[in-house]
């Protein structure tokens, strides 16, 4: 007998065993590597699944984390302007009071000015009664005929006051 062919009884048994094998493998073992490649698809398939929905709600977080952004703007953007109106508010007020107080002390100045120049006058016009009637008094003390001679006297009188 050749290498290269076989003996018709080895090839004989060789298909039995083979079959024999053949037969315990598909009974026992084909259920269960067929039950572990099903279970593994089944796991592969829930992972992308469960991706798939992290993924969803990873994007719903990112659309809720930019509107909750976008509000906070537009809060920040409304107390700014809330307190720009404010500010305007408080500024136009104090510019009404330091208004209206100027004006009261422009008021008051105008009439402690106006009193001030009453006492003046009449201080003026006592000195001058005064004046006036010194000048009387002297002017009857000493009668005088010629017109010169008065003159000398007011202007003697004037220069003794």
């Amino acid at each position: 007998m050749g290498l290269l062919t076989p003996d018709p009884g080895l090839l004989f048994w060789m298909v039995i065993s083979f079959a024999v094998v053949f037969v315990v493998v598909a009974k026992f073992g084909f259920p269960v590597i067929i039950g572990m490649v099903n279970k593994r698809k089944e796991y592969i398939e829930m992972s992308l699944l469960s991706a798939r929905e992290a993924n969803d709600k990873l994007a719903g977080i990112k659309s809720e984390g930019e509107r909750l952004i976008a509000d906070a703007k537009n809060q920040q953007q409304e107390i700014v302007a809330g307190a720009m109106a404010e500010r305007t508010k408080i500024v136009l007020a104090a510019q009404e009071q330091a208004s209206a107080e100027a004006s009261r002390i422009a008021r008051e100045s105008a009439d402690a000015i106006q009193r001030a120049k009453d006492a003046a006058l009449s201080d003026v016009r006592d000195e001058v009664a005064e004046l006036a009637v010194k000048v009387a008094e002297c002017v009857i003390r000493e009668k005088m005929s010629d017109d010169a001679e008065q003159k000398k006297a007011v202007l003697r009188m004037i220069d003794q006051l």
